[in-house]
């Protein structure tokens, strides 16, 4: 065994950091494995030209209560919009009106309900309630 010096003990005193580098490296990697979500304690930044993708399976889910705030665009986070104005409309033009003005209302509630429809089946907003 050589002779003990102070580059020995440089020597040992750097394999102790480095396992206990190690350690904390293998813990980290544990803690990621281990469990089925992330938690993230800080913004995440994706860089121009990044895309999240998803498989056509089951679906994805942003918000998994209706409790849950989100916002788009920087405006102030809200949960889901749900009130009773989010009926669909159900109306429709008489003969008051001229022909022209009958097609052109009909027309209107029909985009109002596709557009209604479409937010409450992504879940934008909640529908009637």
């Amino acid at each position: 065994m050589p002779p003990f010096n102070e580059e020995t003990q440089k020597l040992r005193e750097e394999l102790a950091q480095s396992n206990k580098r190690l350690a904390l490296l293998e813990n980290l990697v544990f803690d990621l494995m281990r469990t089925n979500k992330y938690r993230f304690s800080k913004s995440i930044q994706m860089q121009d030209g990044r895309n999240m993708e998803f498989n056509t399976g089951t679906g994805t889910r942003i918000g998994t209560a209706t409790g849950q705030k989100i916002s788009f665009w920087d405006v102030t986070p809200i949960i889901q919009p749900a009130a009773a104005a989010q009926a669909a409309v159900t109306g429709t033009a008489d003969s008051t009106y001229s022909a022209n003005e009958v097609t052109l209302i009909n027309d209107i509630v029909t985009l109002v309900n596709r557009i209604r429809t479409d937010l409450v089946s992504v879940g934008i907003i909640k529908g009637s309630v």
